[in-house]
């Protein structure tokens, strides 16, 4: 049971990454105009970055592989998410609640992505690490 739930769960994290990532690579310009009105130097190779970011390491959560590393990697990109674009510390008006919602969508997925890493994938994986 542990394991299927383990597995259940590495999908559910991620399939929020996979389902923005794909979205992201349909239009990289987008995400690169997001990028640079940011103000972040290079948007278009952070904006392909992003889209590694969000499709390769969801994809190796979602199959197990290297699924520990790959959750502390993506946590990692999650909080930079929080930095540079729901920072709601540095806002006005209607933007700072709905970025700090945002932001604290963030860190209870960070929550989760720890807990891959803690854990492990679960049996139901590729490799156990």
């Amino acid at each position: 049971m542990t394991n299927a739930v383990l597995a259940v769960a590495r999908l559910l994290v991620v399939a929020l990454f996979l389902w923005s990532g794909f979205g992201k690579l349909m239009n990289p310009g987008m995400v690169a105009g997001a990028i640079s009105a940011k103000g972040l130097p290079a948007a278009e190779i952070l904006a392909y970055l992003t889209i590694a970011a969000e499709l390769g390491l969801g994809l190796l959560i979602a199959l197990g592989f290297y699924a520990r590393a790959a959750a502390v990697a993506l946590a990692a990109f999650t909080a930079l998410t929080i930095v540079f674009f729901h920072n709601f510390w540095s806002m006005t008006g209607d933007a700072v609640r709905a970025n700090q919602i945002q932001a604290m969508k963030n860190v209870s997925i960070i929550g989760a992505l720890l807990m891959i890493a803690a854990v492990g994938p679960g049996r139901l994986a590729i490799n156990q690490r």
